[in-house]
């Protein structure tokens, strides 16, 4: 599933490509067909993102909401529209864009208090300018869970998947079952911090990155996917050598070094 960074991303995108003019819409596998057909021809006013949730805004009101899931996906071609698939389900298309969207888990229509109700759900974004992170830290200090599982709860923060969660846990020493109200403000804060600095990067360069250059003398150019990350993915810790544990947490699998990430008593 897609984290938030990327759903950014696509909001930026976007923009660049259609905001502030008129857009062909349509739904060539049907299940958009009476959405497409209120805006097709409609101004793109904006676009944004919530978390994992993408978000299209038409002018005198209607939104599309976008949520990819674990399947969806989003093409995109340039130049005049190129003859589509029949699994898309919501194209957006001008002379010099289009885009394609496929196997998502929601595309639907919203009013504006439909989209109140929606962000309402989910916690503080750290990609958003008004993000608050005390919301994010009452909500992670209510959780019986693990802090493992509670990160990826999208109401304690949105937009975090199961690769930040690895690496950040694995940055600030907090083994994924650390129960979550035993993480500490100083550390959450940490946390925080560090999420929304990997998170901005992983707009501007498209992929999620965590490791630190400097501490691997890597290039400031495209790192590989295997050098990318600490933990994640990886069947040896990247800082200390040790052995990664990989086991399924509530259904996702999570990543840890016990060396430095020493489990709870």
């Amino acid at each position: 599933m897609p984290e938030g960074h990327t759903i950014h991303r696509l909001a930026k995108d976007h923009a660049q490509f259609f905001a502030g003019h008129p857009v062909a819409v349509s739904s060539p596998q049907g299940r958009f067909a009476a959405g497409a057909a209120m805006l097709d021809g409609a101004v793109l006013t904006s676009t944004d993102a919530y978390g994992k949730h993408l978000l299209h805004h038409y002018e005198h009101g209607p939104i599309v909401h976008v949520h990819l899931g674990l399947f969806g996906r989003v093409r995109h071609h340039r130049g005049p529209p190129p003859e589509p698939r029949d699994t898309v389900r919501y194209r957006v298309a001008n002379a010099a864009h289009t885009i394609d969207l496929t196997g998502a888990t929601a595309c639907e229509l919203l009013e504006p208090g439909d989209l109140e109700a929606l962000t309402a759900r989910l916690g503080p974004d750290p990609l958003r300018p008004d993000a608050d992170p005390d919301r994010a830290y009452a909500a992670l200090q209510r959780r019986r869970v693990a802090i493992g599982r509670a990160l990826l709860d999208q109401r304690v923060m949105a937009g975090v998947g199961n690769v930040y969660r690895a690496e950040v846990l694995l940055v600030h020493g907090a083994h994924p079952e650390l129960p979550a109200r035993e993480v500490g403000r100083e550390r959450f804060d940490a946390m925080w911090n560090t999420l929304c600095t990997w998170m901005k990067r992983g707009v501007r360069e498209r992929r999620i990155v965590t490791v630190e250059r400097n501490e691997f003398d890597l290039p400031r150019g495209r790192v590989t996917r295997a050098e990318a990350t600490y933990v994640y993915g990886q069947t040896h810790c990247r800082r200390c050598g040790t052995r990664v544990r990989r086991w399924d947490l509530a259904g996702r699998w999570a990543y840890a070094c016990e060396r430095c990430q020493p489990p709870p008593a």
